[in-house]
């Protein structure tokens, strides 16, 4: 039977799973969380108490986290692209641009957004210059290490570009890369055109309405 993805088209953690099945043209039952199906929100609550997704459910095993999936994937539901390199080095250097991206990106641009959220008297402008001041430091660090690469880990597509392609994406949104950042932006624009990230964008276009800061009209 093929696996169960818990996810959301417009979620950032779920477009970078997304990308990882849609890479390998892995099968897969999707069930997607929201109003239009509250059964699935009860499943997913059942499967994990946290009520994080996506949640990957395959052979009876339950596995959280976008990372940890990518790689069950990688082992039980192997295709004709690896996301991970065989070679320990490579997959090291793809493992530590994947905490990159979550980490100095998605964290940082989801504290922007989440504050946008919060009621004006409970709003945290020290935190949110904070977190945009991060994201200028990464895209700045980022651009030295693109100038180099066409990809994130340095060789083929792999995890470090399946967190970094929503990473970036919503990171722009929130806080424009610079154009002084032009290896980022590059970078940006070969995400947009891989075919498998193209569907998850497009996937997610009708709720683009929701965005908290409001979607800019491109990508």
């Amino acid at each position: 039977m093929p696996p169960v993805l818990y996810a959301h088209p417009f979620s950032s953690y779920c477009q970078k799973v997304l990308i990882a099945l849609y890479e390998n043209e892995t099968p897969f039952d999707y069930r997607i969380l929201g109003p239009d199906d509250p059964a699935a929100g009860a499943e997913l609550a059942a499967l994990w108490p946290m009520k994080r997704f996506p949640v990957l459910v395959d052979g009876g095993e339950t596995v959280i986290e976008s990372s940890i999936i990518i790689e069950h994937l990688m082992l039980k539901r192997p295709g004709p692209r690896r996301l991970l390199p065989e070679d320990p080095a490579a997959a090291l250097e793809a493992r530590k641009m994947d905490r990159f991206f979550d980490i100095y990106v998605m964290t940082p641009m989801q504290k922007v957004v989440g504050d946008s959220l919060r009621p004006e008297a409970s709003r945290d402008p020290y935190g949110v210059g904070e977190a945009r001041a991060m994201l200028d430091t990464a895209y700045r660090w980022l651009d030295g290490v693109m100038a180099a690469r066409d990809w994130g880990a340095g060789g083929d597509f792999s995890l470090a570009d399946c967190a970094a392609a929503p990473a970036l994406f919503y990171a722009d949104w929130v806080h424009p890369i610079g154009e002084d950042f032009a290896s980022v932006r590059a970078y940006r624009r070969r995400l947009l055109a891989r075919p498998s990230f193209a569907r998850a964008v497009d996937e997610a276009r009708p709720f683009r309405p929701l965005f908290p800061l409001g979607a800019p009209d491109r990508d």
